[in-house]
């Protein structure tokens, strides 16, 4: 009952960007400027003033990171291989398994059920997740299309907010330098408005999409909230060094949804559907799916 209740505000605020998307009460221009501030401003407030606190000893562990990116390489190139049998092309099929949307629903369902001392590890994988998963996906659409590899793109991984509000609160952390308390309190501030205003817009995106359900969406959206959330529970739980906490954190996060932007991976018309469905579909079934794999961690 308690893994519902803290869970309900969360997708509570997703369903009412929802609401404000599909009937226009977020036009898109305003939706654009919200959702551009969130990513730009209040969540790598979030970011840096967390991993600036945070005793990065316990979270950058080697085997807390191979605990979630193997079983994530693992969907990736698995899904990918099947895919491209089938297809004959490279596909985002194998990204779309494999992208949590660790940022929107990942970190408020971590600081809600966990606590914001437990997001120590979700900054652990945040610093790799986009650059490895999007890079990969660089690489093989290059490879797969005869398509060149834009240098440009791959350092567009590294060069985006979130990253930089990581390194700058990574580097303020080291360096063990100390912000005056005017500058601590503003940043508080815009961290404090990151949590709703990033499930609204995810809310407002959502709303841009229309449920249209296929066989390979509903096979992606199982692998995405069963098998992968499974394999990173298996894989944490026989690597030593990952405690109860950190187990729980790696599976919250696979178990999240599909992230919303993969959809710019999706470049084929064919691959639009499928992916989109996977989107709206995973982040729908998350709400009962998410508070299965709380109980099952906290068992």
């Amino acid at each position: 009952m308690v893994v519902f209740q803290a869970i309900l505000p969360i997708f509570g605020l997703i369903m009412l960007g929802f609401v404000l998307g599909r009937r226009a009460w977020l036009t898109g221009e305003a939706a654009n400027g919200l959702a551009s501030i969130t990513f730009k401003l209040f969540m790598p407030a979030v970011l840096f003033t967390g991993i600036a606190r945070a005793d990065l000893g316990n979270g950058m562990s080697p085997m807390l990171l191979l605990g979630y990116f193997g079983p994530v390489l693992a969907v990736f190139v698995g899904v990918s291989l099947v895919a491209h049998r089938m297809q004959g092309r490279a596909s985002p099929l194998g990204l779309t398994a494999a992208y949590s949307n660790n940022v929107l629903v990942g970190i408020p369902l971590v600081t809600t059920l966990l606590g914001s001392h437990s997001l120590v590890y979700v900054f652990s994988i945040l610093v790799f997740h986009s650059l490895i998963l999007f890079s990969l996906q660089s690489f093989y659409s290059a490879f797969g299309s005869g398509q060149k590899i834009s240098g440009g793109a791959l350092l567009k991984n590294l060069a985006n907010p979130l990253i930089i509000g990581l390194l700058l609160g990574a580097a303020l952390n080291l360096s063990g330098l100390e912000l005056p308390q005017p500058i601590w309190r503003m940043a508080d501030w815009l961290a404090q408005a990151a949590l709703p205003c990033a499930l609204i817009v995810l809310g407002t995106s959502l709303s841009r999409f229309r449920l249209r359900p296929s066989l390979s969406g509903l096979v992606l959206t199982a692998i995405k909230l069963g098998l992968f959330p499974l394999m990173v529970w298996w894989l944490s739980g026989l690597l030593p060094g990952i405690g109860s906490e950190a187990r729980s954190v790696l599976v919250l996060l696979a178990a999240c949804p599909s992230g919303v932007n993969v959809l710019a991976f999706a470049v084929n018309p064919d691959d639009i559907r499928p992916v989109s469905s996977t989107v709206f579909l995973s982040t729908v079934l998350a709400a009962i799916t998410l508070p299965a794999w709380m109980l099952l961690v906290s068992a």
